[in-house]
């Protein structure tokens, strides 16, 4: 076995050993030793380096522009850019996601890695800083208080549409649920007490339209990550980028990415703002309320199986006791609803962090960010679970929930039009107390006809809006 190489390089700090084969630097090597928080490496959010590889190609390409940067370590960059982009040395990201520095070490971890991928491309040894340095070249006109906020920006855009997708995926499994139930007959309910009665498919199709409205708020929420503070450098004055430099970062992060990058209206304003953080959370948060919600739902309808509601069945999925012989659990909507749990967890620690912000930066953005793409990962995952390991698999027991409508008192409601609240009242307590149904009810006390009774009971009458039965 081959003893492992090492190089030699050196910061403000001092000089450190960096192992030989790999393309981080000593910056990097630095957060590797500091930081053993969270286990949550940056590589395990390929988005995000995907993400802070495109800022890098999109600056380097404007310095080019500008005339900053020449053509030869503007090649090497891009390329290494570029091949980061394509999945290439993602494994050389491998810092905790949780630092302190407010970034500085995501920032340098990405200048080393495409620096020393451009030496090589240019001819030269890792380390060889003097022909493409980390700093110079690959962080020209940059800081990490524009770059960091950026990518993560970038990341969160891209993350986005893998939620939207799942979401769009659950909520098609419900509706096409919603079609295969559409004329079964059930009782609604309203704080856990029989109402009126409504359809299975009514049922799912308004889970359908809750989640729909989501994918609206989270486009609404995700539009803000647009604005991009690249280019402010340090604090939001520009120093150390020339005239150009901003606008020229955003279209190319716009031409390169197929997203509409805008520059901020003011810098100095954007570099500390976590606003676009706290909405989006917000919209995340939302969603998990959402999904949490008809989780709850889902294992209230399908509770029982003999003595519950047991109006659903959901698929199952393990063995639900080591005491209990033949005992399912509602495992697959339990496990969503924690991950929920987690998701508005998420977003109390992104709202303290953001107001934790103090001066011209808020050194709090990698909790955020970490924060923010835990519940991007959690939650995408948990709504493709739901959807494969649950919501295809229900199916109704039509029967049980026909036999609950015809036996519920709720459907006295009908009636209050033709008789009247008050009486309606009293045939309500009158079938409670006697355990009668209020059919009976109504017939023995010549209240109507039953003709016109059978008419208006009639479950599909009650199950939308209509004018009066003469």
């Amino acid at each position: 076995m081959s003893e492992k190489k090492f190089r030699i390089e050196s910061d403000l700090l001092g000089e450190l050993k960096v192992p030989d084969d790999v393309y981080y630097g000593v910056q990097t090597q630095r957060a590797i030793n500091n930081y053993h928080i969270s286990s949550r490496k940056m590589r395990d959010f390929p988005d995000f380096v995907v993400a802070i590889a495109y800022v890098k190609l999109a600056a380097v390409q404007a310095n080019h522009s500008l005339g900053i940067i020449n053509d030869e370590i503007t090649g090497a960059i891009s390329q290494a850019c570029r091949e980061i982009i394509d999945g290439k040395m993602h494994e050389d990201f491998p810092i905790d996601m949780m630092q302190g520095g407010a970034g500085t070490s995501v920032n340098m971890n990405a200048n080393e890695v495409i620096a020393n991928r451009a030496l090589e491309i240019m001819g030269h040894q890792k380390g060889e800083y003097q022909y493409c340095y980390p700093n110079d070249h690959v962080n020209c006109g940059q800081s990490t208080n524009d770059v960091y906020p950026t990518a993560i920006r970038l990341a969160l855009v891209r993350m986005n549409k893998h939620l939207v997708s799942s979401l769009t995926g659950l909520i098609d499994s419900l509706r096409s649920k919603s079609k295969e139930y559409a004329e079964v007959i059930k009782m609604g309910r309203t704080q856990l007490q029989d109402a009126v009665p409504m359809t299975v498919g009514q049922e799912f199709n308004a889970f359908a339209d809750n989640l729909e409205e989501e994918i609206l708020n989270l486009d609404r929420n995700v539009k803000l990550l647009h604005e991009i503070n690249m280019g402010g450098t340090a604090i939001g004055t520009g120093l150390n980028a020339v005239p150009g430099f901003a606008k020229l970062c955003a279209e190319n992060l716009s031409k390169l990415t197929g997203e509409s990058f805008v520059c901020a209206l003011n810098f100095v304003e954007a570099t500390p703002d976590a606003g676009a953080y706290v909405s989006y959370s917000g919209a995340l948060k939302r969603l998990a309320v959402k999904v949490s919600k008809m989780c709850n739902d889902l294992r209230l309808l399908s509770s029982g199986p003999r003595c519950g509601l047991g109006e659903i069945n959901l698929p199952p999925k393990a063995p639900g006791s080591s005491i209990m012989p033949g005992k399912v659990n509602p495992v697959i909507p339990e496990v969503t609803n924690q991950v929920c749990f987690k998701v508005i967890g998420n977003d109390t620690t992104v709202t303290f962090a953001a107001e934790a912000g103090q001066l011209q930066l808020n050194v709090m953005e990698p909790v955020i960010t970490e924060c923010l793409f835990e519940s991007l990962t959690w939650l995408s995952n948990a709504i493709d679970t739901l959807k494969d390991e649950c919501i295809k698999g229900i199916t109704v027991n039509k029967e049980r929930c026909y036999d609950m409508v015809k036996n519920s008192i709720g459907i006295v409601t009908a009636l209050n039009p033709y008789i009247g609240y008050k009486t309606s009242t009293k045939v309500a307590k009158e079938a409670l107390e006697t355990d009668r149904s209020v059919y009976d009810i109504v017939l023995e006390k010549g209240l109507m006809t039953k003709e016109k009774l059978d008419e208006i009971l009639d479950p599909k009458n009650m199950l939308k809006s209509h004018t009066y039965m003469k």
